[in-house]
C-alpha cells in the first residue's frame, strides 16, 4: 500500500474531538503494536480545508500514547500520512501521524506537512 502525504497547510484550525485511546484488536482485546513493538494509540480529529465549509472527523493513529490532549483542544498533527485500503470488499483510508500533540506546545519542534515516513497503520472509516 501507498502512503500519501498530507499537506496540513492547506487546513484550517485541527481540533481533537474523540481523546486518546488504545488501539484495540477487537478479537483479542489486546492493545495492537507497531512495527517497534510501541503500543498503538488513536486520536479523533477534527479537519476541516480552508476553502470549505464542511468538516470531517478522522481518526489518526500514533506510536506510544500522546500527552497533554483532551476533548476540545486545538491540536498539531506532524508527519500526517494516509493510507487506501480495501479488504474482503470493504475499503477506506488509514491516517497515520508521527505526532500529535497540543497546539501550544513546543517541545519537539513544529508540525506540519513533512512527508510521512512511509509506514501506514490501521485507522480510519470506510470510503
Amino acid at each position: 500500500m501507498q502512503s500519501i502525504p498530507v499537506d496540513m497547510a492547506r487546513l484550517g484550525s485541527v481540533m481533537c474531538v474523540v481523546p486518546p485511546e488504545p488501539r484495540v484488536n477487537p478479537d483479542t482485546g489486546e492493545v495492537r503494536k507497531d512495527r517497534e513493538g510501541n503500543p498503538v494509540w488513536v486520536v479523533g480529529v477534527s479537519v476541516r480545508q480552508l476553502e470549505k465549509r464542511r468538516a470531517d472527523v478522522i481518526d489518526i493513529a500514533v506510536s506510544g500514547q500522546p500527552q497533554g490532549i483532551s476533548e476540545g483542544a486545538r491540536v498539531v498533527v506532524v508527519d500526517l500520512v494516509a493510507t487506501a485500503w480495501e479488504i474482503d470488499g470493504r475499503k477506506g483510508t488509514s491516517f497515520r501521524a508521527a505526532a500529535v500533540r497540543p497546539e501550544n506546545a513546543t517541545a519537539g519542534g513544529g508540525g506540519g506537512s513533512v512527508p510521512g515516513r512511509g509506514k501506514a497503520a490501521a485507522s480510519g472509516g470506510d470510503a
